[in-house]
């Protein structure tokens, strides 16, 4: 049965939320080093990968306040403690010192991991009815999936 937040159990909004904040803080980070890599790439694809960068930290700098408003809207708190985002986050930090190449493995890397970070949100949102979630979670999982592609296409 499909709920809206406002019908979805205690223990089914705590879950949500939980999860909702794990691909939040994913984001985030993937957001800082997606934009740490576009002010340091350097080499002969300098242009083509500055952009790419540059559109992957802007569409997620949207992502997480449709992430944390997600989480507003079922009660809970958005966690925007950078410090604990980090250590929740299973996307690693970079200091940017790295080839291009490296640079697109990185966040390839973490454009996987925030799609299955998301298909794991996206099938406990349904598991609990709450649908609205469950698709803010498909339409994102999308998203990293086709980043994930484009970066993977400069490395073939």
């Amino acid at each position: 049965m499909t709920e809206t937040a406002a019908n979805l159990s205690a223990n089914s909004k705590d879950a949500i939320v939980d999860a909702l904040n794990q691909a939040l803080a994913e984001t985030t980070i993937t957001t800082a080093l997606a934009q740490n890599f576009h002010w340091n790439v350097k080499g002969m694809a300098f242009g083509s990968l500055h952009a790419l960068f540059q559109q992957v930290y802007e569409d997620h700098f949207v992502a997480q306040d449709d992430l944390a408003e997600r989480v507003r809207a079922l009660g809970g708190h958005a966690e925007g403690h950078l410090s604990s985002m980090i250590k929740r986050s299973k996307v690693a930090e970079h200091d940017g010192h790295a080839k291009d190449t490296e640079m697109v493995e990185a966040l390839a890397v973490a454009q996987e991991t925030l799609a299955k970070t998301l298909a794991d949100l996206g099938e406990l949102a349904a598991d609990r009815g709450d649908s609205l979630t469950e698709d803010l979670s498909i339409a994102r999982g999308q998203v990293h999936e086709k980043f994930a592609w484009m970066l993977r296409a400069h490395l073939a």
